[in-house]
């Protein structure tokens, strides 16, 4: 086959969260079909171009959309054919791109990985009309908006933010879903929400998948009195989970547990996160660093209360990957087969969270226990070459649908 990505960041060899899975898809599908590309990068990423150029028969890169302006941002509101909350990423370049590439390389399929990324396949009439279209959807705007303004309410900044970012968005989010050839996600409870919207979608799951060599059971010698977070903090749901942890969580925590560090690991940390660690010296912001493992191997126990979003945790593979064991909320977990205190922690409010965190680091046994168990489910169930397996019969099905 002839597959041609189309993501919303450069995916990278160095890259973390939702990025590495399509660089992976990318690597493991090369080996046996083409692979083309069509992506923004930031300057500062052109240096791992080599991670992936060995991959690719083919590559376009542009950068991203200006910033919109106030005046752009009205207009977007009021007149825009593509819903205020995508304009961001919105690109004629792009646009032109995808189409000129399925033109000129004949691909078989195209993947918009990230919905946002579907606007260039809806409605784009100069696509190759034998080329199949889909949309991987890593997060459903349309609940996840939903999720925040159930969460704050609508008289609060948030809120009001997330009701003025679903206009429009729920119609043109799902006519683009009817639209395509296919649609995956990550996860099976992804798949529920997105059929309670729309009963008829052809959607296939594709699970996240993690690298089980190169995250690799740390040494406990290695190990700090510490917990960590690992994400890309612009994506609204981890700036959320961070400042929900050092506000409601980690000063409980940090009195039961005297010495204690919180490691706040990836790109672009958001003003408020830094605040925090100014307030906090057992607060350790990282920023993006070139190798995840150097952190998060520091780390007793990965904290990830998540409470907006949709979609899958790769942050939480990678850790258990590592032996590491994860507290978490039952949305973090969504889509890993996981038992609460057999293979991962579940806890949805602070008193429990810290009382779960705590038990961790008091319990060596209970430690051991999670430790060993979360590993071996990762091992079985979620390599990356399995991932790529389950998305190459994906691919050859659609491919031949309807021909």
């Amino acid at each position: 086959m002839k597959i041609l990505f189309v993501p919303k960041e450069f995916p990278h060899g160095k890259v973390i969260g939702g990025p590495i899975i399509i660089y992976n898809r990318i690597k493991y599908l090369s080996r046996h079909h083409r692979v083309g590309l069509a992506s923004f990068i930031r300057n500062e990423d052109r240096r791992y171009l080599g991670t992936l150029e060995p991959y690719l028969s083919e590559l376009e890169l542009m950068p991203y959309p200006l910033p919109r302006n106030a005046f752009r941002r009205i207009s977007d509101f009021f007149s825009s054919e593509v819903p205020p909350y995508m304009c961001n990423t919105k690109s004629s370049e792009m646009h032109h791109t995808v189409a000129k590439m399925t033109q000129r390389s004949d691909y078989d399929v195209v993947i918009a990985e990230y919905s946002v990324m579907g606007q260039y396949l809806y409605q784009n009439s100069d696509i190759n009309p034998r080329t199949k279209r889909i949309v991987s959807c890593h997060e459903c705007y349309t609940i996840s908006r939903k999720k925040v303004l159930d969460l704050y309410g609508i008289f609060s900044i948030r809120g009001f933010r997330a009701m003025l970012e679903l206009y429009r968005l729920e119609a043109y989010e799902f006519a683009m879903y009817r639209d395509v050839d296919k649609v995956i996600t990550l996860t099976p409870e992804e798949r529920e929400g997105l059929l309670r919207y729309a009963p008829g979608l052809d959607i296939d799951v594709v699970p996240h998948g993690v690298d089980t060599e190169k995250f690799s059971p740390v040494s406990p010698g290695e190990q700090e009195m510490s917990v960590a977070f690992l994400g890309n903090y612009p994506h609204d749901p981890n700036r959320e989970a961070v400042m929900y942890f050092t506000k409601e969580i980690w000063p409980c925590l940090k009195n039961t547990l005297p010495g204690i560090k919180f490691y706040i690991i990836g790109r672009d940390p958001t003003p408020d996160i830094l605040a925090a660690a100014k307030r906090d010296r057992d607060i350790v912001v990282t920023g993006t660093v070139e190798d995840v493992r150097d952190y998060l191997g520091k780390a007793k126990v990965l904290v990830a209360p998540i409470r907006l979003g949709k979609g899958f945790r790769g942050k939480i593979l990678e850790a258990m990957a590592m032996a590491i064991p994860v507290v978490t909320t039952s949305l973090g977990a969504e889509g890993i087969p996981v038992e609460d205190m057999h293979n991962i922690v579940i806890a949805n409010d602070p008193e429990t969270f810290v009382n779960r965190v705590v038990k961790l680091f008091k319990n060596d046994e209970l430690y051991r226990r999670i430790s060993q168990r979360s590993r071996a489910l990762v091992e079985e169930k979620f390599s990356w070459q399995k991932g790529a397996e389950i998305l190459e019969g994906v691919l050859e099905k659609t491919v031949v649908k309807d021909k």
